[in-house]
């Protein structure tokens, strides 16, 4: 159940995408992720699972949807299928190519039966090329598009856990294909198919970065640049407590403002943006960081214009008192986890409770208009 307003609210408990439905093929990684932001704001997203898979109360990227098990290697149970898309806004499936068509579920075949259906796909690769139907993860979905190349030490790329591939290039590359196909159908009547591919979102990500350098103010590498690492005012630094703060002292008030509270007096640090000063600079600011706490620097400069903020671990993140005041995290069966974003003024978003279903159940009350 969506949760209520406050009494005398105005607002409606229902999320903006109220009225859609989306029918989902159960995955890993980007595809539960983005059917749970289109359930968080509304949608409502049936999940086709195998049978016996059990979808957990506690599980964060599985919640807010109705779970059909099913054998889609029954032919039966495609035709059970076939019946429920043609009354769905949206489909989305994470398989390797080929896999849905073999099932007789593949674009021609759904699109037939429901002319407005938008066909969301997610692989790493994409629908053709060289590459297609190789297996692959997140750090090699980003390693041929110049994201992690650029990310790491001077040493070594270092993988940006999976946040680039499956979810920034991904999740949310689908995400946004979907919605914009489903604003378009309303218009013209016609679905279509959403490729999404996270080799093609990582690498749509980098494009500040292709920016830059067609500027001659990017250089190929890492730990050189002023957001990769390089720059002593843009960076990480260790504390006398093990911890680490980040700074982000990148426009010249803002630098002024580090030297301040800092004690940055040495004449060295006027340099700011000489390429060449960076590597001293940083030793300088290491030394001076390692010289208090993370306490004592948050109570030195956090809130200030310096952009600063201290390196958080996730049980950390629930508990800082600007995450508490926004209520960014919210426990839902005894698992601490984010709550729905982004927010809307007038609909909410909210966490509805996974329930299992029956596929002719959730078949008729979609004819039915329920």
């Amino acid at each position: 159940m969506l949760d209520k307003p406050a009494q005398g609210s105005s607002v409606r408990a229902s999320g903006p995408l109220s009225g859609f439905r989306i029918v989902e093929f159960a995955g890993i990684g980007p595809g539960p992720f983005a059917c749970m932001l289109l359930a968080d704001m509304g949608a409502e997203v049936v999940t086709l699972d195998r049978v016996g898979a059990k979808k957990s109360m506690k599980s964060v990227a599985g919640r807010g949807r109705k779970v059909v098990e099913l054998d889609l290697k029954d032919k039966a149970a495609i035709a059970d299928v076939l019946d429920l898309l043609a009354n769905a806004d949206a489909l989305i499936e994470g398989f390797r190519p080929g896999v849905m068509e073999r099932l007789g579920l593949g674009p021609d075949v759904v699109l037939a039966r429901n002319p407005k259906l938008v066909y969301g796909r997610m692989t790493g690769w994409g629908q053709e090329g060289p590459l297609a139907n190789a297996a692959g993860h997140d750090i090699n979905y980003i390693s041929i598009t110049g994201a992690l190349a650029a990310i790491g030490t001077k040493d070594a790329p270092v993988p940006p856990l999976n946040l680039v591939g499956d979810f920034g290039g991904g999740a949310l590359y689908l995400v946004v294909g979907v919605l914009a196909a489903l604003l378009e159908a309303q218009k013209s009547g016609k679905g279509q198919v959403v490729d999404t591919a996270m080799c093609d979102g990582a690498a749509s990500l980098m494009s500040f970065f292709f920016d830059m350098t067609a500027m001659g103010r990017w250089a190929e590498g890492r730990d050189q640049n002023f957001l990769d690492g390089g720059a002593h005012f843009y960076g990480v630094y260790e504390c006398a407590c093990g911890h680490f703060i980040s700074i982000g002292s990148i426009e010249p008030q803002f630098y002024a403002l580090l030297r301040q509270h800092a004690g940055l007096s040495d004449a060295d640090f006027d340099a700011q943006m000489d390429r060449k000063a960076w590597p001293a600079l940083k030793e300088k600011l290491k030394a001076v960081f390692k010289s208090k706490t993370r306490e004592d620097w948050c109570k030195i400069m956090e809130g200030t214009d310096i952009c600063f903020a201290p390196v958080l671990t996730m049980s950390e993140a629930t508990e800082h008192p600007h995450m508490v005041a926004r209520k960014v995290f919210v426990e839902r069966h005894g698992v601490k986890q984010p709550a729905p974003a982004p927010r809307f003024s007038r609909t909410v978003s909210a966490i509805r409770e996974p329930e299992a279903a029956e596929i002719g159940a959730v078949t008729k009350a979609w004819k039915a208009g329920k």
